[in-house]
């Protein structure tokens, strides 16, 4: 694995993180009521996720 490889990978898991973060918060009717537990916990799992599916290949990063 390659620093660009490590650095386009890290950068798909943070998106994928972020939108399941505003996923799981945005299913709150009031901000109250967020289980920030459940959106930390999703959000990592996610991410790992994320990076997994990545060492399947990234169309960002050519292969050399």
């Amino acid at each position: 694995m390659s620093k660009k490889w490590l650095k386009a990978a890290g950068v798909r898991a943070l998106k994928t993180m972020a939108q399941t973060a505003g996923a799981t918060i945005g299913t709150s009717m009031v901000l109250s009521e967020v289980d920030w537990v459940a959106v930390a916990s999703a959000s990592i799992l996610a991410g790992i996720l994320s990076l997994l599916t990545s060492l399947a290949g990234l169309p960002e990063v050519k292969e050399v």
